[in-house]
């Protein structure tokens, strides 16, 4: 199974909360460009997991529109102090199913260190805002970082 990690695009600081920050007006224009590009790619999603935050869910509504994603369920461990051994865990049960790819749209830390979960050889990769890493997941848990793409 293919598993597509994305930082949320550029946010905004102000506001009442830290879930409720909102994307800038550049943060959309990069989560449509990380769409885009993973298009561009072939890629389409059977499932995305998004964090609870507003930040990340509307990175996700940009993404989607212009890459094709089947289902999105709004995933409450997704957020920045989240447990990667819990998201490591889920991923891995759904990559013994009928789950080809999925796409994870997160926040610092915790998308640095879930790709260290996944592939503990890898030392947790510095995301730019609208970077994603792209892991091949076996449903043994072996992880293989396969790219990490930056956006321009």
């Amino acid at each position: 199974m293919k598993v597509c990690i994305i930082r949320h695009g550029e946010a905004g600081f102000s506001a009442s909360s830290d879930a409720s920050r909102a994307l800038t007006e550049f943060g959309q224009k990069q989560a449509k460009q990380a769409g885009l590009w993973l298009k561009q790619q072939d890629f389409s999603f059977d499932l995305g997991l998004v964090s609870p935050y507003l930040r990340a869910q509307q990175t996700f509504a940009q993404l989607s529109s212009q890459v094709f994603v089947a289902k999105n369920e709004t995933e409450k461990n997704l957020v920045p102090g989240g447990n990667p051994s819990y998201i490591a865990d889920l991923l891995t049960a759904l990559a013994s199913t009928q789950c080809q790819n999925v796409i994870v749209v997160s926040h610092l830390p915790l998308v640095g260190y879930l790709v260290n979960e996944l592939c503990p050889e890898v030392s947790p990769p510095m995301f730019p805002t609208a970077a994603i890493a792209c892991v091949d997941l076996s449903s043994n848990a072996a992880g293989k970082l396969e790219w990490f793409h930056q956006p321009e």
